[in-house]
């Protein structure tokens, strides 16, 4: 039986920096699905305007333009804090172990040790959900000033196709979440997660 040393010893330990990207992470993903949710019903991207609509009380804002201030300061907020925190993990080096590499491919083939292949998975995921939030933010941005950044509009083939994709990448950045969260809770258990925003 371990002594209470050496369970403390144990826990995972996480960097007060990485506790403050997955909390303002949460916040400001929430205000800006919800904010997204009040815009989208002003005009769904799924049979325009008499298309289907979300129930109103998980709409932010009120109105369009409320809807719209809200999207566009949490975008910020969101924006930046994925930026610092790139620039922290590339200067701490925590790139080295936290992102899926040719090592993490080769185990999912060839491995028969479970444990390493939850690893291999949760760095998939976990490098996976990268390209989807940059392309939220790359594809919001076009939609935000499609006259001054009529190129984006036009390398998704259109504004229609735009939107398109800025709304899939919500429920393919959730269910990568969870992925990622219920990976990790095999990878590291509870004391893992908790570790990422309270221990």
């Amino acid at each position: 039986m371990r002594s209470p040393i050496q369970e403390q010893m144990l826990k995972p330990k996480q960097d007060l920096l990485a506790k403050v990207f997955h909390w303002v992470s949460l916040v400001s993903l929430f205000l800006m699905i919800t904010s997204g949710l009040q815009i989208y019903n002003a005009n769904p991207v799924f049979g325009g305007r008499g298309g289907f609509h979300i129930p109103a009380i998980l709409g932010l804002g009120g109105w369009l333009a409320g809807g719209r201030h809200w999207h566009f300061a949490a975008m910020w907020l969101f924006a930046l804090n994925l930026l610092w925190y790139g620039v922290y993990v590339l200067l701490s080096k925590r790139w080295r172990h936290r992102y899926a590499s040719t090592k993490d491919v080769k185990a999912l083939v060839v491995s028969q040790n479970i444990k390493r292949k939850n690893y291999a998975w949760h760095r998939l995921i976990y490098t996976l959900l990268i390209p989807i939030l940059l392309l939220s933010i790359f594809t919001g941005i076009g939609m935000y000033k499609p006259a001054q950044f009529y190129w984006i509009v036009d390398s998704f083939g259109g504004w229609d196709a735009l939107r398109i994709t800025h709304f899939m990448a919500v429920p393919i950045t959730l269910i990568l979440g969870g992925i990622h969260s219920q990976l990790g809770r095999k990878v590291g258990g509870d004391r893992l997660l908790d570790s990422m925003f309270w221990e």
